[in-house]
């Protein structure tokens, strides 16, 4: 039987993880944590592919040359290699994007292309991981059945730099559809979000909504702490 390992650190995709893992065949493993992620725990499995929906974390090289490994990237590669894919994206103005599943490599983004599919950027960014989780396991699903060879990537490429706590600070100038994006584009758990300060104060936005000209969202206020006193501006 052929044995499959999924690890990733988002709630979204361990949710798609749970609810899609019958739908393939063999035997699926989940890693949540930084320290399962490792050549012995991966040698008791031996899997046929890892896939890596998201993964904050260096994989050692070991593990890349000894497995074929898969990571997903929220753009059309070789476009927008690089952090923060989605907040990039939605900084420029796209309204929709191309999800990329590609083998992963020592250098990052840069492997070479199983499969894209397409995604729409509508929403807040808690709905387009939701709605991306879902695509993943789509892309899971046939990599496992049909097992293509990836190509090499085509294009120019065009880097995205990974975005700072510090760049969640709302805008001071712009329009309102520049603001509800800032806001929605963060409005998602593990994510810092949309945020003022006013003295002692942070005050933190989500559930935007933008309607005739008007723009809602919910706000937490909470005591700033040293950290968030010490950050620019």
């Amino acid at each position: 039987m052929s044995r499959f390992v999924v690890a990733t650190i988002k709630p979204w995709n361990i949710a798609a993880f749970e609810r899609r893992r019958s739908q393939y065949p063999g035997e699926w493993h989940l890693i949540e944590r930084p320290d399962e992620l490792n050549v012995g725990a991966l040698e008791q499995v031996d899997p046929r592919f890892v896939f890596f929906p998201h993964w904050s974390w260096v994989v050692p090289r070991e593990i890349l040359e000894r497995w074929e490994c898969v990571c997903f990237h929220m753009t059309d590669l070789p476009f927008g290699r690089g952090g923060s894919p989605l907040q990039n994206l939605i900084v420029r103005g796209h309204s929709e994007t191309v999800l990329t599943a590609l083998r992963m490599t020592e250098e990052l983004d840069a492997g070479p292309v199983y499969l894209k599919t397409r995604l729409n950027l509508d929403g807040s960014a808690s709905e387009i991981y939701g709605r991306a989780a879902d695509l993943v396991f789509d892309l899971i699903g046939k990599i496992v059945a049909d097992q293509p060879t990836p190509k090499p990537q085509q294009g120019e490429v065009v880097s995205f730099e990974r975005r700072k706590p510090e760049d969640s600070r709302l805008p001071q100038r712009g329009s309102l559809e520049q603001l509800f994006d800032h806001i929605r584009m963060l409005d998602a758990e593990t994510y810092p979000t949309a945020f003022i300060d006013s003295g002692d104060y942070r005050l933190e936005f989500e559930n935007a909504k933008l309607d005739d000209g008007v723009l809602r969202a919910q706000v937490a206020v909470r005591i700033r702490t040293d950290e968030s006193k010490t950050q620019k501006g």
